[in-house]
């Protein structure tokens, strides 16, 4: 099992309280004394976890840079499912899947493991090549949601998709060049929505093997949304209907 360092409150408190044994060394800043920090290390002593008070200078090296807010963590890793067959044959609702094709910033990625969290999508599926893994900056922005949602990386994403089909799993690209509207679609099955990373969009091979393309209308002057954005309104578009279908 490897060691990942956590930084940040969001991050290291979301990893104590999915999993309090993983978290072997917690390292504070010992020139903070705010309501913020006490109220921490009250949750550290109920856990009887003696942290290791060190100066900003330790922190930052330890870390990598300084927008640690004075705390971070090692910590192992959780065990969640490490194949989309691991996933899928253990749901007894329909699949709702993110798929992540070119998307490479850790931010980007940690948001949208943040908003798949939220959404209750089964895993985040992305390509081994042009994509970044699981790292620091990732798990502080997804506030947790690393610790809860698999994200599994693949060899052959176009490879992948046709595989879902095999679980008739609708498989549904985001592209400004839609022929289908977000609000006019219909996205409560078992569903893997497909973004590309802002800018580039999705290779022609993985727009090419999805079932359908969908465009968000856009009311603005942008052309296009942040990857994390646009998946948000996505997932929750199919949240959404399958909360109409429920409710039937």
């Amino acid at each position: 099992m490897s060691d990942k360092i956590l930084f940040g409150f969001h991050a290291v408190q979301a990893r104590l309280r999915a999993a309090p044994t993983s978290v072997r060394e917690v390292y504070v800043e010992s020139a903070r004394h705010d309501k913020r920090m006490q109220h921490f290390l009250a949750s550290l002593a109920r856990l009887n976890i003696e942290p290791r008070l060190v100066d900003k200078h330790r922190l930052d090296g330890l870390v990598g840079h300084s927008r640690h807010q004075g705390l971070a963590a090692v910590a192992g890793d959780i065990q969640l499912a490490s194949s989309i067959d691991d996933v899928l044959e253990n749901l007894v609702v329909p699949p709702l899947l993110l798929i992540l094709d070119g998307v490479t910033d850790p931010h980007n990625l940690g948001a949208c493991l943040r908003v798949a969290d939220a959404a209750g999508v089964h895993a985040v599926i992305a390509p081994k090549d042009k994509a970044v893994g699981l790292n620091a900056t990732v798990a502080k922005v997804a506030s947790g949601a690393a610790d809860h949602v698999p994200y599994i990386m693949v060899t052959n994403l176009a490879r992948t998709l046709r595989e879902l089909k095999e679980y008739d799993i609708w498989i549904v690209g985001t592209d400004e060049e839609g022929t289908t509207a977000l609000h006019q679609g219909q996205f409560g099955g078992a569903m893997a929505w497909v973004m590309g990373a802002e800018g580039e969009g999705m290779r022609r091979l993985t727009r090419e093997t999805c079932d359908e393309l969908v465009n968000i209308p856009m009311a603005g002057s942008v052309a296009s949304l942040n990857v994390s954005v646009a998946a948000g309104v996505c997932l929750f578009e199919s949240v959404r209907q399958r909360g109409v279908q429920s409710a039937l």
